[in-house]
């Protein structure tokens, strides 16, 4: 009953601001889909930018200690009034957050009650849409860097040119002003730095500190499931995924041992083995080397061969997807990422983005217009 409830009142905030806030939404039920559109639309910014000469990029992934814990009541509600959302609708959400009765219990011992005030209760599903909006005035005034947010999860990106990173460091240190103010706490030993730099013989690049803290620059990060490379590559994320997809074939095995029909086989490798194996495909498939896309279907072959039927191919997985997401894009003028869907003056084709790089043409949003014009 709670989470239905928290389903239909989070249902109707997002109804209010659909046409108010610039936000990639955390909808439950929905946010699988949601990362993979959150990670093509920062793999855009930076594919875009490093078709030009004398570029590279630096993508900070910020991480708060304990974010839904944070949120602070009288600041949260001039927030939402500034967002129209209803007074009574304020109010409630108010009462919602303070004043929350609380206790541990251990076996047959129980902590004495405390009174919370401060933060979204965890598990619930209107709190990563609190969180939000909390951090929706939290934006970047430059645009050479971008700034996205997928409930608290942080990302800056900083598209730098010509060695130029003033304005991507200003940002930081902008940033950690706003969340001093907002009583977020950055973890700097958790945020991470990716240097994407496909420059001849780049010279060495100064560290970035935080708080007078450095930050780490790691060659790779796994990020809302995607592990995205500092050469935008895939063999690591695809690794994981071969040898999850392996390790479960071992359960779609002992199942045809036991005689289960063929059916529930292929349903059991839908849900099981297929959803592991075409995890973010929209974002890796155009890109993923020949070798690695043969592993992948080796994976699909073999549980061919199991349930002794045909199964769909990872390549017409990926085309199901990438059709099914951008007609979703072109129908929707809210989604960050319809401006790049525009329609030739015929009104039967798509204009075709811009591309130097196979890097850029073989991402989603150029093979996904492709793939609508043909």
């Amino acid at each position: 009953m709670q989470l239905n409830f928290d389903c239909l009142f989070t249902s109707n905030i997002l109804k209010t601001l659909r046409m108010q806030i610039l936000l990639i939404k955390f909808i439950h039920k929905k946010h699988e889909l949601d990362c993979i559109m959150f990670c093509n639309i920062g793999l855009h910014y930076v594919l875009q930018h490093l078709d030009r000469p004398g570029t590279y990029v630096r993508i900070l992934f910020v991480d708060f200690s304990s974010a839904f814990n944070t949120i602070i009541p009288n600041l949260l509600l001039p927030k939402l009034t500034q967002l129209s959302v209803p007074t009574s609708v304020c109010q409630w959400i108010n009462s919602f957050l303070t004043d929350r009765q609380q206790l541990v219990r251990l076996g047959k011992y129980t902590s004495s009650t405390r009174t919370i005030s401060t933060g979204a209760p965890q598990g619930c599903v209107l709190s990563p849409l609190l969180f939000s909006l909390y951090t929706n005035d939290c934006t970047s005034k430059d645009p050479s860097v971008k700034l996205l947010k997928f409930a608290d999860d942080t990302t800056l990106i900083g598209l730098i040119q010509d060695g130029d990173e003033s304005a991507y460091r200003q940002e930081v240190k902008e940033l950690a002003v706003w969340c001093t103010l907002n009583n977020l706490e950055l973890n700097t030993l958790k945020t991470v730095e990716v240097i994407v730099d496909f420059r001849r013989n780049p010279p060495a690049l100064p560290p970035l500190t935080i708080m007078n803290s450095t930050v780490t620059a790691v060659e790779s990060f796994r990020f809302l499931g995607t592990t995205i490379s500092q050469d935008l590559k895939w063999d690591i994320h695809i690794d994981s995924i071969v040898k999850k997809a392996q390790q479960r074939l071992y359960f779609l095995r002992q199942l045809r041992k036991f005689n289960l029909p063929q059916e529930l086989l292929k349903q059991f490798y839908s849900a099981i083995i297929e959803s592991v194996l075409c995890t973010s495909v929209t974002v890796w498939f155009s890109s993923a080397s020949k070798s690695d896309l043969r592993r992948l279907q080796r994976v699909v072959r073999t549980a061919e061969r199991i349930i002794g039927t045909t199964l769909p191919s990872i390549q017409e997985l990926y085309l199901s997807r990438v059709s099914k997401r951008a007609g979703k894009i072109t129908l929707d003028p809210s989604h960050p990422a319809h401006s790049l869907f525009e329609l030739l003056p015929s009104g039967r084709r798509y204009r075709a983005l811009s591309t130097r790089t196979a890097r850029h043409r073989n991402s989603f949003f150029p093979q996904a217009i492709h793939l609508m014009n043909t």
